[in-house]
């Protein structure tokens, strides 16, 4: 997403916010006429003249049936600028993660998913509700202070009295709200994390029994957020009952006055003109308008405070200084492979500092990159496929530089074969073509024709999370195939025939070498014995600095 687009979508929701919510003023301003109607006609019953129950019934509805539309719109309107506002913010942080080398700081795959599903999510009310709320609060209030103003000073006094205490306290719970929003929110993401990270090692646990400690560790923090939840619902019951107590007080209190007004018992309160019944009723209706704005504002304050803690932690998340992946990620037509060479590599992460020895690769041929482990085997396979950019030195292909601009048509040309299987909970064959039709060939050169005969529906056989119903030769013989779909011209592979048995590492041996007698090339980075004695030629690194 380019950055005029970015504020395209902001201006834009802006103005969406901002009619939404004049929308909202008009709605909550239709309510004066409409009180005047029902003033009027109780006043004419009290003082015993003749009215028209059908005109005031007909100009009551028709002010209610515009109010109802009118709030019917602003909400539509305001639901779609929600919807923008997340669909946007949601294309921005999938864009970002998909185009940086390395995870955030700010958690992991787990508080990912929560801020792009139940975090952003908890903006939507501060949308729906907080803004319009303040901009009612900004012109209704005022107005129905003016009215009250010009007829009744003593009504006019008491709420400007009660009236300010609600903002005030506002302001007061809502530092107290604010942080224990962002308690909440932090915890969500830990929790997620914590989710994400069992779940993925699961199988581990089972095998090593730890399964009382992984409820126990689960336990402790689902309580954790269960207080933070709880925290933040005291202070949003403890404010609103408050809030409540004010507005009540006020309303009763310019009740009390009317009524003795009314009566004759105060003399005093107007302008001088005794108090008539039309507007002491019409006062009585306006004053439960004067304190709902504010009364809707407290209720969203809370709603803000989450956007708020929401907010932080997006910002934070954007200032986050995270290296580019070289290129765009973009789709692009491979190249003819002739030569890989590499020249003064040397990669820096943090204190860390790894320099690689200078090699060259030809189609045709294969390499095994050898040494103890954190070497720095598996970093140098990502700085060839350009997945990292090295800190110093250069690789070049086809004798043209690895750069922003050859990388795409580079990474099409390569297959890639992880240490660690990744597969999706979608049919087996999504996982090896990605919506292309698998070939036979492949599955053949991969061994992998049996695991596909063994299974249910062959390829339309729907995998479980992470590859569940595999076991893990078959999985490393789904991701061979996978890397031979699209006949790549050179495969980089990482320990491909690690936690194998003999059988199974033989297939997978098998399977590499097929690729390279048929004019591919390969760099394998491995400790097995017989890979190593296989493959053409070795490079052993000598681990970081």
């Amino acid at each position: 997403m380019t950055i005029a687009h970015t504020l395209t979508e902001d201006v834009g929701s802006d103005r969406g916010a901002s009619l939404g919510g004049a929308l909202t003023v008009l709605a909550g301003l239709l309510w004066l006429p409409q009180a005047a109607a029902i003033a009027y006609g109780l006043a004419a019953l009290l003082e015993g003249r003749s009215v028209s129950a059908l005109g005031i019934g007909l100009t009551f509805a028709s002010l209610a049936a515009a109010r109802a539309g009118l709030t019917m719109a602003a909400q539509r309107v305001l639901s779609r600028v929600a919807d923008a506002r997340a669909e946007g913010l949601r294309r921005q942080i999938i864009g970002r993660e998909t185009s940086t080398l390395h995870p955030s700081r700010h958690g992991g795959a787990g508080a990912l998913s929560a801020l792009l599903t139940e975090k952003i999510e908890a903006l939507r009310p501060a949308l729906l509700r907080y803004r319009p709320s303040r901009m009612r609060v900004i012109v209704i209030p005022p107005v129905i202070l003016l009215i009250a103003l010009l007829n009744s000073w003593a009504v006019a006094v008491i709420l400007l009295l009660a009236g300010p205490l609600i903002p005030i306290f506002m302001a007061l719970v809502g530092w107290a709200a604010k942080e224990a929003s962002a308690r909440q929110m932090a915890e969500v993401g830990s929790f997620n994390d914590l989710l994400a990270d069992r779940l993925n090692a699961l199988s581990d646990l089972r095998l090593i029994s730890a399964g009382p400690r992984l409820v126990t560790g689960f336990a402790t923090a689902s309580d954790a957020l269960r207080d933070q939840t709880m925290a933040v619902l005291r202070i949003a019951f403890l404010s609103s009952a408050v809030l409540e107590l004010f507005s009540a007080l006020g309303v009763a209190m310019v009740a009390v006055w009317v009524g003795f007004s009314l009566l004759g018992e105060v003399g005093w309160g107007t302008w001088g003109a005794p108090l008539s019944p039309f507007m002491g009723i019409f006062l009585l209706l306006l004053v439960p308008e004067y304190f709902q704005p504010l009364r809707d504002m407290a209720a969203a304050w809370h709603d803000r405070s989450a956007a708020d803690a929401v907010e932080a932690e997006l910002a934070a998340w954007q200032a986050e200084a995270r290296a580019p992946m070289i290129g765009q990620g973009a789709p692009a037509g491979a190249l003819t492979f002739e030569t890989l060479t590499t020249a003064g590599l040397r990669y820096q992460r943090g204190a860390a500092a790894q320099s690689f020895p200078d090699l060259t690769l030809k189609a045709g041929e294969s390499l095994a990159l050898t040494g103890p482990s954190g070497a720095g085997k598996t970093t140098l396979l990502r700085l060839l496929a350009g997945l990292d950019a090295p800190s110093k030195g250069r690789i070049r292909v086809n004798g043209q530089s690895l750069n922003p601009e050859t990388a795409d048509a580079w990474r099409a040309t390569l297959g890639w074969m992880p240490q660690t299987p990744r597969l999706l909970g979608r049919s087996l064959g999504y996982n090896i073509g990605f919506g292309a039709a698998v070939d036979p060939a492949c599955l053949n050169t991969a061994r992998a024709d049996a695991v596909v005969a063994a299974l249910p529906h062959g390829t339309g056989t729907i995998l479980g999370e992470n590859g569940a119903g595999l076991s893990g030769g078959e999985a490393r013989r789904i991701l061979l195939a996978r890397a031979l779909q699209q006949r790549p011209a050179l495969i980089l592979a990482d320990e491909p025939t690690a936690d194998l048995d003999a059988g199974t590492a033989q297939d997978i041996i098998d399977g590499l070498l097929a690729h390279v007698a048929s004019g591919g090339a390969l760099i394998a980075a491995t400790h097995d014995p017989r890979l190593i004695a296989a493959l053409a030629r070795e490079i052993r690194l000598a681990g970081g600095e």
